[in-house]
């Protein structure tokens, strides 16, 4: 839809009643919905060419802390503006909400209209840019895992975080009694999405107790994206709607499985399936096979987009369904990379890697960096791994922890090239400062540990 026909058909929807409110709203470094809600007929008149914003949108934490040591905005530099400049082709309905619509903005320089290379929307853009220039269309899809619990947010909080119920009592995996008595939750956020131009497959019970999982159709990456993030806020207010709270912290519990982020990818040629070679083994073509073996190979360089918190770590244990090692293999979720689609056109590479915090634009755009880098070096992929990996101990680890990840995210020659070194310095001080908040912390199993005992 072009941008005159979104706004005449909001137009008629403003003059009618059904929609007063305009949700602009960028995403910022966490993967969050940070914006304004604007009268309708203020952002017809006027709003939906540009709004500001302050710039330290792009240079905060999960508490929207002020961080010191950004290149891109400081104190000394007086916090000032960036422009939101609203992309109407994003323009959605946000049912469960009344009255209400939503739009996503890319984030331009206050004074030059360039975008900011470190905004996660443009930085994956750059990347779909690169694929492009050589003809091909990236195709993903993305996997939402998170818990439910029995109290809101809210309640939770006045409550410390302490004695936290999850929504059922036992592992629902594929449980469909289990998943019933949840669906005043699940189904709302189905066909919520789904009305809100999101194209939804299908959600089940995931591996733990009160653990959900949502799965959206593939797309070409920015949608994805797009798609992703606004399930993501959703399935947060409509949990809230109905007296309930959605986490997608990856290890809520040490006892607990953590929840995931998969990310399915594959290249196209324009309807033709890139990777798909029906003569080569797997069904995985030469382009293919180059493509995940870059994804492979520099798969340390990128787990901090991948992993961007220090809890994040903590889901990486053998017999969880969360790899530890950056290898491949077929149809095998002890892998950081499952070959989907063996042998048919719908071949592709599921990475494993990321937690269900991740930013998916981030990681999406560090994904391609990384297979189109496989492409241009035609780099060789290693015969697929099989058996117990997490047993496997000639294969190569994740990174193990945050302080681990920012290392090899500021050493990577890769990632500065394709990404340029303003964004992997900006994302590296990013990193350090979630290291370094974690490290002023006396956590409550020190206490407990060494109180009396030390």
């Amino acid at each position: 839809m072009s941008d005159a026909s979104a706004l005449k058909e909001l137009s008629a929807k403003v003059a009618s009643g059904e929609v007063d409110t305009v949700l602009v709203c960028l995403v910022d470094m966490q993967g969050r919905l940070m914006g304004k809600r604007f009268h309708a007929q203020n952002f017809l008149d006027s709003a939906w060419q540009e709004t500001h914003c302050c710039n330290y949108l792009l240079a905060t934490d999960l508490e929207m802390a002020t961080p010191d040591g950004y290149a891109a905005t400081s104190w000394e530099a007086g916090y000032g503006d960036y422009v939101m400049k609203p992309d109407l082709s994003t323009l959605r309905p946000m049912p469960w909400l009344e009255g209400t619509v939503l739009v996503l903005c890319d984030v331009l320089d206050h004074h030059t209209h360039e975008p900011v290379p470190h905004s996660p929307r443009e930085m994956l853009k750059r990347q779909i840019a690169r694929a492009e220039a050589l003809g091909l269309t990236p195709m993903m899809a993305t996997e939402l895992e998170f818990f439910l619990f029995d109290r809101t947010f809210d309640a939770i909080r006045a409550g410390g975080f302490r004695d936290l119920t999850p929504i059922s009592g036992y592992n629902e995996d594929y449980h469909i009694l289990q998943t019933t008595k949840e669906e005043h939750v699940m189904r709302p956020l189905r066909n919520h999405l789904f009305a809100a131009g999101i194209p939804v497959e299908n959600t089940k019970g995931e591996a733990e107790a009160g653990q959900e999982e949502l799965n959206i159709r593939y797309a070409d990456a920015l949608a994805c994206a797009d798609n992703h993030t606004i399930a993501k806020h959703a399935t947060k207010e409509i949990a809230h709607l109905q007296g309930h709270a959605a986490s997608f912290l990856p290890k809520w519990h040490a006892d607990r499985v953590g929840s995931a982020s998969h990310v399915h990818l594959s290249l196209w040629h324009g309807n033709d399936p890139a990777f798909y070679d029906p003569d080569a083994p797997h069904g995985l073509s030469e382009l293919g096979r180059q493509f995940c073996a870059g994804m492979i190979q520099y798969a340390p360089d990128y787990t901090a987009f991948l992993a961007p918190y220090v809890n994040s770590y903590k889901r990486f244990m053998k017999g969880t369904f969360a790899p530890t090692k950056t290898v491949w293999s077929v149809d095998n979720r002890t892998a950081g990379f499952r070959m989907c689609g063996e042998g048919t056109k719908a071949v592709r590479m599921e990475c494993r890697v990321g937690g269900s915090d991740l930013n998916p634009y981030l990681a999406q755009a560090a994904l391609l960096a990384a297979g189109l880098k496989g492409i241009e070096d035609k780099l060789e992929l290693a015969a697929p791994t099989a058996g117990d990996l997490y047993e496997d101990a000639e294969a190569r680890e994740i990174p193990r922890t945050l302080r681990d990840a920012v290392e090899t995210l500021r050493g990577s020659e890769m990632l500065r090239a394709a990404m340029g070194d303003w964004v992997v310095d900006h994302y590296t001080r990013c990193a350090e400062w979630e290291q370094e908040e974690f490290d002023r912390v006396v956590t409550d199993w020190e206490i407990a540990r060494g109180f009396e005992k030390a």
